[in-house]
């Protein structure tokens, strides 16, 4: 597994868990919004100084009895074949698993509910479906989300979707058409696009969305999803 950074501590990204990210080098999508473009361009992952396997698991065993669990994010961690083996790894050390998705990858994703290895997913949902090639450039994608949506819903699990929403990208009708996918779910989370350096530079000249405006966005994700949670 290519490690590309960790936080140590969190207290907010694991619901009802102390714990630490690893944070996955690598992507399939290209999302011009991205601040973590250094974990997902390959020239800049070769320049960075990435944490080895072993240091990581050096870390979390001067962890154990303190964190509750470990979140894989990254980059896109379903990218990489050695995942089922990296959270077996961790799992052996005593520490449940939360996994940040794009969703792209369902097969993987199957394969860890069915050998149960998940503990708690996030999937990012980028945009409403006529968007979604503009904003990521992977061509077929919301396909496979919608695949991974529905596994998560069958899973038995606890999971949830969110979306960072940009003000002049996306608008209310990208809520009701993301919301209306996400229908049911115990989760979504509305986040707020930060100016601040980004994958394509275009997108620094945007900016997020006040607090009524996200309220209002809240409104009418209500319409679909009994909890919503507004960042």
């Amino acid at each position: 597994m290519i490690i590309g950074g960790l936080e140590p501590l969190t207290l907010i990204d694991f619901p009802g868990k102390v714990a630490a990210i690893a944070f996955t080098a690598g992507c399939n999508m290209r999302c011009g919004y991205c601040y973590n473009w250094d974990l997902v361009l390959p020239e800049k992952i070769q320049q960075n100084k990435n944490i080895s396997e072993d240091d990581f698991y050096a870390f979390l065993e001067t962890r154990q009895g303190l964190l509750d669990g470990v979140v894989i994010s990254g980059g896109e961690p379903t990218v990489h074949p050695d995942l089922e083996d990296f959270i077996l790894n961790i799992r052996d050390l005593g520490f449940d698993i939360k996994l940040d998705t794009n969703g792209t990858h369902p097969e993987v994703l199957q394969h860890l509910l069915k050998e149960k290895l998940l503990d708690y997913v996030a999937i990012d949902i980028k945009a409403a479906p006529d968007k979604y090639t503009e904003l990521t450039h992977l061509e077929g994608a919301f396909k496979k989300i919608k695949q991974s949506i529905s596994l998560l819903k069958k899973s038995g699990i606890p999971y949830e979707f969110r979306t960072t929403y940009i003000k002049g990208f996306h608008d209310e009708s990208d809520v009701e058409a993301i919301t209306q996918i996400c229908e049911g779910c115990p989760q979504y989370t509305i986040q707020n696009f930060q100016r601040t350096q980004t994958l394509d530079p275009k997108f620094e000249q945007y900016t997020g969305f006040s607090t009524s405006e996200r309220q209002h966005f809240k409104n009418i994700a209500q319409k679909h999803i009994d909890h919503v949670v507004v960042l």
